[in-house]
C-alpha cells in the first residue's frame, strides 16, 4: 500500500543501455504516446476521451494489465515502487488523497491527461508543481 505524505522525493530511473523494457512497459507506453492530444474529459477511459486515471486505465488494459479505476484507488492499491522507471505511475496530491496520476514515460517526463479543456501531453517532472505534490510511484507492470 502507498499511503503516504507529500513531500516524498520523485526519483525515476530510466532503462540502463543493454538493459530492455519487458513487453508490457513497451505496450504501456506506446499506448500512451498514441494517446497524445487527446481531450480531456473527466470519468473519460476511451481513445475519445480521458480523464487522468482513465488514461491509466486505458493503456494498462492494452498490455493486459487491469488496474483501479480512480487516481486514489491506484495508489492505495497498486505496489509501491521507490524510483519510477518507464511505464510506471506517479501520483500527486495533498497529504490524505492522491488526485492526479501520470505515466512516467522516462527521461524526465510524464504522460498525463491535466484537466478540462486540454488534452492528453508529455511534460517534465522538474517543475516544483510537480515537486511539491508527489506522493508516491507505483509499478503494477513487470
Amino acid at each position: 500500500m502507498l499511503a503516504g505524505c507529500a513531500g516524498r522525493e520523485l526519483a525515476t530511473r530510466d532503462t540502463a543501455p543493454g538493459e530492455d523494457l519487458s513487453l508490457e512497459r513497451v505496450l504501456i507506453l506506446a499506448s500512451a504516446e498514441q494517446a497524445l492530444g487527446t481531450p480531456y474529459r473527466l470519468g473519460g477511459n476511451t481513445p475519445d476521451a480521458l480523464d487522468c486515471s482513465g488514461l491509466v486505465e486505458l493503456v494498462y488494459r492494452s498490455a493486459g494489465i487491469a488496474v483501479p479505476r480512480t487516481a486514489d484507488d491506484q495508489y492505495r492499491e497498486l505496489p509501491e515502487v521507490r524510483q519510477a522507471r518507464p511505464g510506471d505511475l506517479l501520483f500527486f496530491g495533498d497529504r490524505r488523497k492522491a488526485t492526479h496520476v501520470g505515466i512516467y514515460r522516462g527521461n524526465g517526463q510524464m504522460i498525463h491527461a491535466p484537466g478540462r479543456g486540454r488534452e492528453v501531453v508529455s511534460v517534465p517532472l522538474q517543475v516544483a508543481y510537480w515537486q511539491d505534490r508527489f506522493l508516491g510511484a507505483a509499478g503494477p507492470a513487470p
